[in-house]
């Protein structure tokens, strides 16, 4: 056991372990008591249905924010929201410089300005470039991915290197930018690695994710052969998919309009930055009408079913300016990220209402997406350049992370460790070892507040999602008689004509009265035994009355 002055290595996840999404890592050199630390990506993870009104959620940084003084960086690795959507958000609570190549560090900078972060600096790394930071040397390497620039970070210690993957696939044609770096991987091997942590998002596919050249192929060949309006439905990050399809409706005689707010921002950032070159003139918004069906396509958001995405809009006929019609196609080149399938099944039928033909990579004969993330056959060939002494698995829940821990070891990888967020993992010196398990969890953006997963407010909101809300109100006055009341107000519950509920209020109003009139003299002039009895009293009438106990809320006042 190294004793409390002995330097150690450390990993320490705080978001992207049991999950697939929201990255947060921490990297940590020195003794126990002295580390200095750098963090790798600040990611989001999105709200659903367990959550009303919150979009976004980010890790819980309290561990790291109480160690702020002592983190040296934070380094991203790529520009997904889930590695980066919590820059703008957490970067006040950490206060440390930012790393990131041109295209990520572009994107970047307008999240902090969206949060009125503008004088906050985002330190441009070019390709394949250094950076020292403290006890720590990260140098940038380059990977293949569903977005331009993505990178692993070979992390350079005292205790030895780590290479943290970041979200990679092994591409032999990416179409933008280069291809992998595998000389600098496996010169890396060759120089020895302690510990790779590595996406396990794909560990239960075999062969290989695809390359986006056959996706190119097979659109441009779909493509034009379709007539009426055309529309494409794609994730705007994939600046591969976006320059094929621009290509495909060029060959295919059609002019393209860009249509969502992420889709002109992600083209501007890879405008900016040079990663899209020569792009034709795009169609206005407000000039589709103008051309004739079978001369126009539409590139959109909203593949995963989002209401307000270009996409949902038009599906909803609430788009100001794009419709389609029966005739008109709708290509997904996408996946359906699992939970995103209730919204997604809803526009689809939504536009099959219309006539509108939908085609998905299912449907289709021909591969028209591929994943961003390694199969198995593409994780065998870098634990072969690699050849780490320790494997730690990431980006996955928990049923990935441990399927890739046993695949570590089929590697010949001499130790696997299986992290959940929150466990800081000795990587040296000695055996790698859970050694502590950390302050860690969720925030929810919930207006313009970050606030705890388990919060009241949002409890609250739950419930009065799930279970209605009744208010009451009553006066007494200073003998302990009733002076007006009870009042009640019902909310989120019907009668069954499915009206709001009306008449069916009187049966609680005379539930309330009964409760009160059995409270002695002596419980009326005390607040909180009216509040307790009127509560009881509401609860059991709103069961028997609309099978369901509300949420609610008493108001007591002396006149």
């Amino acid at each position: 056991m190294p004793n409390k002055d002995t330097p150690e290595l450390v990993f320490l996840p705080l978001g992207g372990c049991g999950e697939i999404g929201m990255n947060l890592n921490a990297y940590g050199y020195g003794p126990a008591h002295d580390r200095r630390w750098i963090l790798v990506d600040l990611g989001v993870t999105f709200g659903d249905d367990t959550t009303p009104g919150i979009d976004l959620i980010t890790p819980d940084p309290e561990f790291i924010v109480e160690h702020a003084d002592q983190i040296d960086a934070i380094f991203l690795t790529h520009a997904h929201e889930d590695h980066i959507g919590a820059v703008g958000l957490l970067w006040p609570r950490l206060r440390a410089p930012l790393y990131a190549t041109p295209f990520t560090a572009h994107l970047v900078a307008g999240k902090l300005a969206e949060r009125g972060l503008k004088h906050v600096d985002v330190n441009v790394v070019p390709l394949e470039g250094e950076v020292e930071a403290g006890p720590f040397k990260v140098r940038y390497m380059t990977l293949t991915h569903s977005i331009p620039e993505p990178n692993a970070l070979a992390i350079e210690t005292p205790a030895g290197t780590i290479l943290h993957t970041g979200d990679w696939k092994i591409d032999p044609d990416p179409l933008i930018g280069e291809g992998v770096d595998v000389d600098g991987l496996k010169k890396l091997g060759d120089e020895g690695v302690l510990a790779m942590i590595c996406d396990s998002t794909n560990v239960f596919v075999d062969g290989e994710s695809g390359s986006e050249a056959t996706v190119r192929k097979n659109l441009i060949e779909l493509i034009g052969g379709l007539k009426g309006r055309v529309a494409v439905a794609t994730f705007a990050s994939n600046v591969a998919r976006v320059s094929t399809v621009i290509e495909a409706a060029r060959q295919a005689g059609r002019s393209v309009c860009l249509a969502g707010r992420s889709m002109h921002k992600i083209v501007d950032a890879a405008v900016q930055t040079g990663v899209l070159k020569d792009l034709p003139d795009l169609v206005n918004e407000a000039d589709v009408g103008s051309f004739p069906a079978d001369n126009i396509l539409i590139l959109c958001t909203g593949s995963q079913g989002e209401e307000r995405a270009a996409l949902g809009r038009i599906a909803a006929n609430t788009h100001r300016h794009i419709s389609l019609n029966a005739g008109d196609t709708v290509i997904f080149s996408s996946r359906v990220i699992p939970g995103n399938e209730k919204g997604i099944f809803e526009m689809q039928n939504a536009l099959a209402e219309k006539g509108v033909r939908i085609i998905t990579d299912k449907m289709s004969k021909d591969v028209i997406h591929v994943s961003g993330h390694p199969a198995r056959d593409e994780l065998e060939r870098m634990y072969q350049w690699v050849r780490p002494r320790i494997s730690v698995p990431v980006h996955g829940e928990r049923r990935h992370i441990v399927e890739h821990a046993g695949f570590a070891r089929s590697m010949q990888v001499p130790e696997a460790v299986t992290p959940r967020n929150g466990d800081m993992i000795r990587l040296a010196p000695g055996k790698a070892e859970v050694i502590d398990t950390v302050p860690h969890g969720r925030l929810h953006l919930d207006g313009n507040r970050l606030v705890p997963a388990g919060s009241e407010g949002l409890k609250e909101r739950i419930a009065i999602s799930k279970f209605g809300y009744v208010s009451a109100s009553v006066s007494f006055d200073e003998t302990g008689s009733i002076a007006d009341g009870p009042h009640l107000a019902v909310r989120g519950m019907s009668e069954e004509d499915g009206s709001l509920a009306d008449e069916s209020v009187d049966a609680i109003e005379a539930a309330c009265d009964e409760a009160l009139d059995g409270l002695s003299r002596k419980k009326r002039l005390d607040d909180d035994a009216v509040e307790t009895t009127l509560v009881r009293a509401i609860r059991k009438a709103c069961e028997r009355t609309f099978g369901r106990k509300p949420l609610v809320d008493v108001m007591v006042m002396r006149v």
